[in-house]
């Protein structure tokens, strides 16, 4: 029997260099025939199914609205838009002036467009909101109308270069939160009533499967409203406003497909006063948009707990791009009311800058709330500085490890972000059963950085041309 002569040193390390350039060639082969995720997330701008409006205006002023303080111009709002709607749809224009009202309902295929120089001045009157279907904190439930709200309605629009105010601050809405620590007066002493016993009484109730129909809130219950929510809508335009003063979270867009946010102007600082909450939304479009928030700036999310598993409906088919991120929790972020799941998120061309800007990135889950999350993909951001973390993946947020259902992100991909100045690079924290799974930082660079990176159950994590105060890192440490 012929035996092959043994290998010797040379030759082994001649066969292994072969085989890991017959490696490299092949990954690269893989690399070039993959198709780019990039494609579908450029694609969903021009896959939106956009809103179309006739022709027609409907001035305010023509049912009646009056211009003067103290005149309660709800009806004659309403009226516009019930107008509008019965012959077919068109504008109904807000001119300049400031313009006090009550909660605004919009119908199907009317645009509500407030003109620059005007102002809608909501009221601060709890019983100007009636008892409406929403959805709060991921959980559906009967609570205070939204201020600008839609359900069910199709082709809708609130657009212009005007203001809406909500006028919320430390005497109105923002001490039902009770306890805060954000960055400005926000009003609630120890003993005054807040939203405490209510949120856990929901919770309970969604836990318990109680129909939401039966989930009844409102006065009593200091639940506060969102500021603008498109609920179970169909083409979706809102462009060019500016928001302030939000009682809660800013743009709340829920259950709605086709959906453009485009030239906003944000400001709100009070607790919970979350840019844009994208929930349970299928192909969206975030653009051009300034967020000074005090909250996240993007919070994507898909329901909470047992409210998020039961209507199963993913957040997906985002893209984010040319946005500018100035205070604020975290500038783009994913959770934590993400029990649905998301999937295929996409954000580019961003700036992002501020001390009181927590993170860059940020995913936000638990063990209580689960969900499935996967395939995101940033690119060409920008920060000047953040106070913690440029990226942060949190599993122990809230309950963290306290539940049974396991949470999952993987396939996280983040290309030439750049940033000037932030603490770390990346505090990745999963859980023992249940590791942060792939995160892919590309063509990156951190200056300014002081501490090390935490990471916790993320074993995953591959770098590639990453360069950490002027140093090229194949680990983060």
């Amino acid at each position: 029997m012929h035996e092959h002569p043994p290998f010797s040193r040379r030759d082994l390390m001649r066969s292994s260099a072969g085989a890991a350039i017959a490696t490299v060639a092949a990954d690269r082969a893989m690399a070039a025939t993959a198709p780019d995720p990039w494609t579908r997330g450029t694609s969903i701008a021009q896959s939106i199914k956009p809103t179309h409006f006739p022709d027609a205006d409907f001035p305010i002023t023509r049912f009646g609205a009056r211009a003067r303080a103290g005149h309660d111009n709800s009806a004659a709002i309403a009226a516009a838009i019930a107008a509008a709607h019965a012959a077919g749809g068109g504008r109904v224009i807000v001119p300049p002036g400031i313009w006090e009202s009550g909660a605004i309902h919009l119908k199907s295929d009317v645009n509500l467009h407030v003109e620059a120089d005007a102002t809608i001045r909501f009221s601060t009157n709890p019983g100007d909101y009636p008892i409406v279907f929403t959805r709060w904190e991921g959980i559906e439930l009967m609570n205070y109308s939204p201020l600008v709200y839609a359900h069910g309605q199709s082709n809708v629009a609130l657009t212009g270069g005007g203001t809406l105010d909500g006028q919320a601050d430390a005497a109105h809405w923002w001490s039902w939160k009770g306890p805060w620590g954000g960055t400005v007066d926000h009003g609630w002493k120890e003993g005054m009533p807040d939203q405490r016993p209510a949120r856990a009484k929901l919770f309970a109730m969604a836990e318990a499967n109680v129909p939401p129909s039966q989930r009844i809130f409102g006065d009593g219950h200091y639940l506060r409203p969102a500021f603008v929510q498109f609920y179970a809508c169909d083409r979706v335009l809102i462009e060019g406003v500016k928001l302030r003063r939000s009682p809660f979270w800013q743009v709340h867009p829920v259950l709605c497909r086709n959906v453009v946010v485009r030239g906003l102007d944000i400001h709100g600082l009070g607790p919970n006063n979350d840019g844009c909450d994208p929930e349970s939304v299928d192909m969206m479009l975030i653009e051009d948009c300034t967020f000074e928030t005090g909250d996240d700036c993007i919070a994507v999310n898909s329901g909470r707990n047992a409210d998020g598993r039961r209507l199963a409906a993913p957040s997906q088919n985002i893209l984010i791009r040319n946005c500018h991120m100035k205070e604020g929790h975290g500038g783009v972020v994913v959770g934590s009311q993400i029990s649905g799941g998301a999937h295929h998120i996409f954000a580019e061309n961003c700036t992002m800058d501020s001390p009181d800007l927590w993170y860059a990135l940020r995913f936000k889950n638990n063990a209580l709330r689960g969900g499935l999350l996967e395939h995101f993909y940033f690119r060409d951001i920008t920060v000047g500085q953040v106070a913690r973390a440029a990226i942060a993946c949190d599993f122990n947020y809230e309950e963290g490890a306290n539940g049974p259902f396991k949470p999952v992100l993987r396939d996280v991909v983040v290309q030439r972000l750049k940033v000037t100045k932030a603490r770390r690079v990346l505090d990745s924290q999963g859980l023992p059963n249940a590791p942060i799974g792939t995160l892919r930082l590309e063509d990156c660079s951190f200056d300014g950085v002081t501490d090390p990176s935490i990471l916790v159950h993320s074993p995953d994590l591959n770098l590639s041309r990453v360069r950490v105060n002027g140093a090229a890192v194949d680990r983060l440490t």
